[in-house]
C-alpha cells in the first residue's frame, strides 16, 4: 500500500484538476465526502484530501489573505440560493445514485429530473456547496 503522501494527487507531468472548499468544519466535511459519496480520506488535517471516484476535493478552514492571493478572503456560502460554482458528479444510474445517497444522509433540492441531455439532480454538503448529479443521455 502506498503511503499517504503518495496517494495525495501531485501529477508527474500535465496537471489534474480538484475541488476545493472552504468549510466551518473540516471532519464534518470530510465524514460526508467520505460517507455519503465514497471518497477515500487520503490525507487528514489542514488542508483535507478526499479522493472521490476519479476527482478529488481538498477541503481547508476559511481564511485569508495570503501571499499568493493577497486580495482574497476564503468562506463558505453566505447565501444558499446564489451559486458561483459547484461540483458536478456524472453517475451512471441517476436512480441508484438518488436512493443510496439519500439513505446515506444526502439532502437532495429535488429528485432526478429529466433535463435535455440526460436526467440530474441538486443536493448541499453540509457548508451548503451545491453538488450537480447528473447522468448523460447516450448520444443518438
Amino acid at each position: 500500500m502506498p503511503s499517504t503522501q503518495q496517494q495525495i494527487p501531485a501529477p508527474q507531468e500535465g496537471f489534474l484538476g480538484a475541488q476545493f472548499i472552504t468549510t466551518r468544519d473540516i471532519p464534518r466535511a470530510a465524514a460526508f465526502y467520505r460517507d455519503v459519496l465514497g471518497g477515500e480520506v487520503v490525507f487528514q488535517g489542514e488542508p483535507t484530501f478526499v479522493k472521490v471516484a476519479n476527482t478529488w476535493v481538498v477541503i481547508d478552514a476559511g481564511g485569508g489573505p495570503t501571499d499568493d492571493k493577497p486580495d482574497v478572503i476564503l468562506e463558505t456560502p453566505s447565501d444558499a440560493h446564489k451559486a458561483t460554482n459547484f461540483l458536478v458528479l456524472f453517475v451512471a444510474d441517476i436512480q441508484s445514485a438518488y436512493r443510496d445517497w439519500t439513505k446515506k444522509g444526502a439532502m437532495f433540492l429535488t429528485p432526478p429530473t429529466p433535463r435535455p441531455g440526460g436526467i440530474r439532480c441538486c443536493m448541499r454538503d453540509p457548508d451548503g456547496y451545491l453538488i450537480q448529479v447528473a447522468q448523460l443521455k447516450p448520444p443518438s
